[in-house]
């Protein structure tokens, strides 16, 4: 029987997809006040600044979403001083992105019937911790989380098998209690189900081609409910 579930954040409890483009319009229109720069090239630089972040880190970790690190490769590469720049771009594009955030539909009722049923409830993402409590505060969700996991804090990335054992760790429960719920198939879905977790999918309304393997939620307005068991690979 389920007794914790766990939670992704972007593109399940939010829709990143949608407010990204709010941060990064901001961002390009903070630099256009001071750069000769039209809004493509300037897209083509924070382009080349994240793969050059990605080089220097080299590792699979949560360092890689680090906007502050994109926003000072990017400055070096502009030839541009860091200061002010990087912090004043980092906390623009956060703050617009924060601001036009919404939860999913249906998911604060979806997490306080969860709370109701007296099961623990958490949230296992990739990316740096700060920015994800922020997020969680935003959205209106903080008073219902039980436990965070970042990869920040599990020195490894989803699907990474450390990852989902510290999520089980603060679950309280064994893996085979626990649920994960993302919109990734590889990092979240199969990720928890090859660590024992039960996998669902947040399809995010998409209609799979066929039937899949594994519970989906395609909303959280829909009525859903967990298997009894969950069966380890």
């Amino acid at each position: 029987m389920i007794k914790a579930v766990i939670f992704d954040i972007d593109n399940t409890l939010y829709s990143f997809d949608q407010v990204n483009g709010y941060g990064m319009r901001a961002v390009l229109d903070y630099c256009g006040t001071w750069s000769d720069l039209g809004k493509a090239e300037l897209m083509e630089l924070y382009q080349k600044a994240w793969h050059m972040a990605q080089q220097r880190i080299g590792t699979d970790t949560a360092a890689i979403h680090n906007r502050m690190l994109r926003f000072q490769c990017m400055m070096e590469l502009m030839g541009q001083p860091l200061f002010p720049h990087v912090r004043t771009l980092y906390h623009l594009y956060w703050d617009t992105l924060l601001d036009h955030m919404e939860p999913s539909e249906g998911i604060v009722t979806f997490i306080q019937t969860l709370k109701e049923r007296g099961l623990r409830t958490g949230v296992g993402t990739d990316m740096t911790a700060y920015i994800q409590y922020r997020k969680l505060e935003a959205l209106g969700l903080a008073p219902y989380i039980d436990m965070v996991v970042t990869s920040e804090e599990a020195g490894v990335e989803k699907p990474h098998p450390d990852f989902f054992r510290l999520c089980v760790e603060k679950s309280g429960c064994r893996a085979d209690e626990c649920a994960f719920i993302g919109d990734h198939l590889k990092k979240d879905v199969n990720g928890a189900i090859s660590c024992g977790l039960c996998g669902i999918w947040y399809s995010q309304g998409r209609q799979p081609d066929k039937k899949m393997p594994f519970p989906v939620i395609h909303s959280f307005t829909e009525e859903f409910s967990f298997p009894d068991t969950v069966e380890n690979p």
